[in-house]
């Protein structure tokens, strides 16, 4: 992901009323203790699985209890799910990124497949990525339906990923009903209006380090305005590591760094945004409850 650019200076907003009609049920998920997690994290890439043992020490330091292993592309997969058969606190995705063009392409039989496993807990990473790639991408669109038929079909919920295509990502998640099976936008870095409407939908906003970053005053009044309890936090580890590690490889024990801006754009503790995001979790991912 790109940073997002914003005017810096810009004061965070914390007015919800946007979401007054906003209901959730009431969900006794005590069996959360530990502060955070990492909802979307690639420990599987080069860069980290080589130093397994040196994530997880920093996890445990940092009271980072569990992490979600996005799936990329289906011939990684079996990367993915070993790993979290071997850690009783990592969960695994399945699915194919937007901008992956040489890959197999899924079909929604195979997703659901996949996804019958009790370690894999969400279809994705999925979405539209018209930044990295253009020309006719209707395939990209194509791929998309697949994973939100998936979804729905299994009953697992979504990690979307949109750049540069927020108009088309809303229009086809309404198209085919993806709040059926519900998700979160992952590494969120668009507009209030987007969030507004992705919630509309029955879906999550997730914020990485970006939110930390100094050219993203905007992000940040979007981490202000949203209900805290439609919010996830993530690194998208190993890439967009927060201040004050930036520019080093991200890791998921950095996520509360990611919590500690939120609190402070909130004027919350970070254990309370610690507490919310956790319960938040397990609430969206039902299949990693305990």
């Amino acid at each position: 992901m790109q940073d997002p650019s914003g005017k810096s200076g810009a004061k965070p907003l914390h007015n919800h009323g946007a979401f007054k009609n906003l209901y959730l049920a009431p969900c006794a998920l005590n069996f959360v203790s530990e502060m955070f997690v990492d909802s979307h994290c690639h420990i599987n890439f080069p860069d980290l699985a080589s130093k397994l043992p040196e994530i997880f020490d920093l996890m445990t330091a940092n009271q980072v209890s569990h992490a979600l292993c996005i799936g990329v592309e289906l011939e990684k997969f079996p990367d993915i799910r070993a790993l979290a058969e071997a850690h009783s606190n990592v969960y695994a995705s399945v699915g194919v990124h937007p901008d992956h063009e040489d890959c197999t392409e899924p079909t929604v039989e195979e997703l659901v497949a996949l996804a019958d496993h009790p370690k894999v807990v969400a279809i994705g990473e999925t979405g539209l990525d018209y930044f990295r790639l253009t020309g006719d991408l209707e395939w990209q669109r194509e791929r998309f339906r697949t994973h939100i038929r998936a979804a729905r079909t299994c009953g697992k919920p979504l990690v979307i990923h949109t750049r540069s295509a927020a108009d088309d990502t809303l229009r086809i998640m309404r198209e085919e009903q993806a709040g059926e099976a519900g998700g979160v936008m992952h590494c969120f870095t668009e507009s209030l209006a987007v969030a507004e409407a992705a919630i509309e939908l029955g879906f999550y906003i997730s914020f990485s380090g970006i939110v930390t970053f100094k050219n993203a005053a905007a992000l940040r009044e979007v981490a202000a305005s949203i209900p805290l309890e439609r919010m996830l936090i993530e690194t998208d580890a190993p890439y967009l590591a927060p201040v004050p590690h930036r520019g080093h490889i991200n890791q998921p024990g950095f996520v509360k760094h990611v919590a500690e801006e939120i609190g402070r754009v909130r004027g919350l503790s970070v254990e309370a945004v610690g507490e919310a995001t956790s319960q938040n979790f397990f609430r969206l991912f039902a299949a990693a409850r305990p």
